[in-house]
C-alpha cells in the first residue's frame, strides 16, 4: 500500500510540478552551457541588465539563495569579467553590483531560456488553462510561505 501512496504523490499537483522544475533546470543548463553560465549566473546577469546596479544583499532575497551561495556566484561573474562590485556610497560594507561592459555584451548575445522553456512546455496550452494553473500554484505556495518560521524569507 505504500508504493501506491508514494505513485500518488509523484502523479500529484505538486510531483509534476517539482518534476517539471527539474526539467525546466535542465534544459536551462544546456542552453546556458554553451556561455559557461549557470542558472542562477543568468538570473543575477538577467537582474542586473534590467534593474541595473543592485545590491548584492537584495539579490540574496530575490533570488532566494543563501548569502555564500551569492557570494560564490558573484565571485565567477566577477572573474569572467561581467560583473563588478562597488562600495554602496551610504555603507562601505555593502556591495553594489552592476553589469561591466563585457556583460551587457554577453547580455545581448544570450538567449531568454526562460522565453524558450515556457515556449516549448506550454505549446498548444490555452491561456486560460494557464492562467488556472498559475492561480492553483500560486495559492498553494503562498499557505506554504504562511507556514514557514520568520527566519525564512517571505515574498
Amino acid at each position: 500500500m505504500a508504493s501506491d501512496k508514494r505513485r500518488a504523490h509523484h502523479e500529484s499537483v505538486g510531483g509534476w510540478a517539482k518534476r517539471l522544475h527539474l526539467t525546466s533546470q535542465s534544459v536551462m543548463e544546456s542552453l546556458l552551457r554553451p556561455f559557461d553560465l549557470g542558472p542562477t549566473q543568468w538570473y543575477v546577469l538577467c537582474h542586473l541588465a534590467e534593474e541595473g546596479p543592485t545590491p548584492q544583499s537584495a539579490l540574496v532575497h530575490l533570488l532566494r539563495v543563501e548569502r555564500a551561495t551569492m557570494s560564490g556566484i558573484v565571485a565567477a561573474l566577477v572573474r569572467k569579467g561581467y560583473v563588478e562590485q562597488i562600495p554602496d556610497p551610504g555603507d562601505q560594507r555593502r556591495k553594489i553590483l552592476r553589469l561591466t561592459a563585457g556583460g551587457e555584451e554577453l547580455w545581448e548575445r544570450l538567449p531568454d531560456p526562460v522565453d524558450e522553456i515556457l515556449a516549448i512546455a506550454f505549446e498548444g496550452v490555452p491561456q486560460e488553462a494557464q492562467d488556472h494553473a498559475i492561480d492553483v500554484l500560486r495559492a498553494a505556495t503562498e499557505r506554504l510561505t504562511a507556514r514557514l518560521p520568520a527566519r525564512h524569507p517571505r515574498k
